[in-house]
């Protein structure tokens, strides 16, 4: 089809996987994202197979039965899947989240023990941050884990969870003062628990309950949820890492990918957003010709092409950045505030071209409408992003003297 969001420089390999993602999409998402999300029903088949396509490994190295693939393939993966329907991105990034967090910092018996069933996709990730009265702020967790022998109790109440019900692993954040004095810094103080449950909602082991899916306005089909932890008791080999107090660190590492991922999903929905308003402008006719012939919509689609090609071209960047080894969240905050503004300008504008059809459940731009503002928030607010923009522009040019 069309020549926006091309990636340059792709290999053999990275071309064949994403020819066979988008030919997934087509065929297996797009017909259906519709009428499920209006359901707000888990899209098992949907699942299935991109479990039989090996998606859930893609960045888990070969020698734990992944395909070894970079930051950039999985992007541009997520990207199209998200053109197809963003919850269905949402259920592979935070499950890779977690097995990004494993790879980078697990104990080796951590890895051997839950990256190859990741991998198949029968170990499904959830990880968790945030909580009622949180917000962006990390450094006011209250969830806490106390030791008692060979083991940690858990207790508090997190927030926000996607896959949280359907997830049979999650990497929870909690603080944990043992072994750090007080006065220490909060975010010196916090360890993420690798926490293994069955799947599903209530009590989903001893002292761990998943109430019930949040109803939301969209981003529906994929399960959010709420975690409460009541005299939780978890072994201490099920400390990320093995250590206490790097939780934090751990965390912030897994949210600067996922805020490529994040980027991804949104110049997925845009191009999605773009397909729809430039096919229905071509067929909608006002005053004797196509509204496509009208200079005013000529305008809106040169001004959405743009921006769907200016966010793609950021968030590429952002993932070569990580996939060379070196720092990148200025490039990943800059790509997650500009894709998921974009998208949602991009979105807007394609409602607009399709007039009253597009306040009808009937079409598909309905549902994008309300699932582009999700992108506003997820991984960090606009704001969140503009700061940490800021600061690490001030790192970078500091006067000297």
């Amino acid at each position: 089809m069309a020549r926006l969001a091309q990636t340059a420089g792709l290999t053999d390999v990275q071309q064949e996987i994403l020819s066979t993602v988008r030919d997934f999409v087509d065929k297996e998402i797009i017909p259906v994202a519709n009428e499920l999300e209006h359901r707000d029903e888990y899209p098992q088949a949907i699942v299935d197979g991109l479990k039989e396509l090996g998606l859930f490994g893609l960045m888990i190295p070969e020698e734990y039965g992944g395909l070894g693939e970079s930051l950039l393939t999985y992007a541009l993966c997520v990207e199209e899947i998200a053109r197809g329907w963003m919850s269905v991105s949402g259920i592979i990034n935070t499950h890779f989240i977690v097995a990004y967090m494993l790879k980078q910092h697990g104990t080796q018996e951590q890895k051997d023990y839950f990256l190859p069933r990741m991998a198949l996709g029968e170990t499904r990730g959830a990880f968790s941050m945030s909580e009622p009265a949180l917000g962006s702020d990390v450094s006011a967790i209250t969830s806490k884990a106390v030791k008692d022998g060979d083991e940690y109790v858990l207790n508090g109440q997190k927030m926000w969870l996607t896959n949280g019900g359907s997830s049979n692993l999650v990497a929870v954040l909690v603080r944990s003062d043992e072994g750090h004095p007080e006065g220490t810094a909060p975010h010196k103080s916090m360890t993420t628990f690798l926490v293994e449950k069955e799947p599903g909602f209530g009590e989903v082991r001893p002292g761990l309950t998943i109430p019930g899916k949040i109803d939301k306005m969209g981003y529906k089909g994929v399960d959010t949820t709420e975690l409460i932890m009541d005299g939780l008791r978890i072994p201490a080999n099920r400390v990320l890492g093995g250590t206490t107090g790097r939780g934090f660190y751990q965390m912030m590492d897994g949210v600067e990918v996922g805020r490529v991922n994040v980027a991804a999903r949104g110049c997925g929905v845009a191009q999605r957003a773009f397909e729809l308003g430039v096919s229905y402008a071509q067929q909608r006719h006002t005053f004797g010709k196509a509204i496509a012939q009208h200079q005013a919509i000529q305008f809106k689609l040169a001004e959405m092409a743009t921006k769907v090609e200016a966010a793609h071209a950021m968030m590429v960047n952002a993932a070569r950045k990580k996939d060379s080894g070196e720092r990148n969240d200025l490039e990943a905050g800059m790509a997650k505030y500009l894709a998921s503004e974009y998208c949602k300008e991009v979105v807007e504008d394609a409602f607009r071209i399709h007039g009253g059809y597009g306040f009808s459940k009937e079409y598909e731009i309905e549902r994008l409408y309300r699932e582009a503002p999700m992108l506003l928030i997820g991984e960090g607010t606009a704001e969140i992003q503009k700061m940490i923009i800021g600061r690490r522009l001030l790192e970078e040019y500091r006067l000297q003297g």
